[in-house]
């Protein structure tokens, strides 16, 4: 089964609108958990719209099952990750201005940077994986920079699918999962998964060991419940 990891960023944003602490992270992650979710992901950035830095250290004691902070490796992040030592680390090259993240690493560009950068996570003991586009050369780089597992960046299937070109949309997904397997990589994904497009992206990317879900997931909830649909997800990915 692939495992669910449930990014909370949007709680947190909701929590932040009014500047108290309705909804308490905490608790939405302890149910998160309680409900089947097999892993929580947050991703601070550098202006705390949404996670805090502070909210990373106080989940650190509540999340029991997979805990994965994903992150521009900035100095500040660096830091953060390396006290905090959670299961895993996701690399994103996003910007401090950005929205959301757009793009995966180009692993060839930044093969010394990232290097370095994997070598001081898994030193102390951390998973680490990188948000990566389907360019299969970029996934051959990926193998030779340390990474455990890569993340692929899954807006273009998401946006295909919603257009009926499903078949299109998946080809290159599981030409790159098929790659990176070969390799040696373990296989996540992320980023505009859905209840509607998160069974067939499942069952046609061999290998898949996590999918991290938030945007989507969240705002499934507002209609059907955050358990309903924690369930609905864990149904899909069996």
């Amino acid at each position: 089964m692939t495992k669910l990891s449930v990014n909370i960023n949007k709680i947190a944003t909701l929590r932040n609108s009014r500047g108290g602490d309705v909804p308490n992270l905490l608790d939405v992650a302890r149910d998160v958990q309680e409900f089947g979710a097999q892993g929580i992901t947050i991703h601070p950035r550098p202006d705390e719209r949404h996670i805090r830095y502070q909210d990373a250290y106080d989940l650190k004691p509540i999340v029991t099952t997979e805990y994965n902070i994903e992150g521009n490796p900035i100095q500040k992040f660096m830091d953060l990750v390396l006290d905090i030592k959670p299961t895993q680390v996701t690399l994103v090259p996003d910007s401090v201005s950005q929205i959301t993240s757009n793009a995966g690493w180009d692993t060839i560009t930044h093969k010394s940077f990232l290097q370095e950068v994997i070598k001081e996570i898994k030193n102390s003991g951390i998973r680490t994986s990188i948000f990566i586009d389907t360019d299969l050369k970029l996934i051959e780089a990926a193998a030779k920079i340390g990474t455990d597992r890569i993340e692929l960046y899954t807006e273009y299937f998401a946006s295909q699918f919603q257009y009926g070109n499903k078949e299109v949309a998946i080809k290159p997904y599981t030409e790159a999962a098929i790659l990176a397997h070969e390799l040696g990589l373990g296989i996540n994904a992320g980023h505009d998964l859905s209840i509607s497009n998160i069974e067939y992206f499942k069952n046609n990317i061999p290998n898949l060991a996590e999918v991290s879900i938030g945007h989507a997931l969240i705002s499934e909830s507002l209609y059907l419940g955050l358990q309903n649909v924690v369930n609905m997800y864990l149904h899909r990915l069996q």
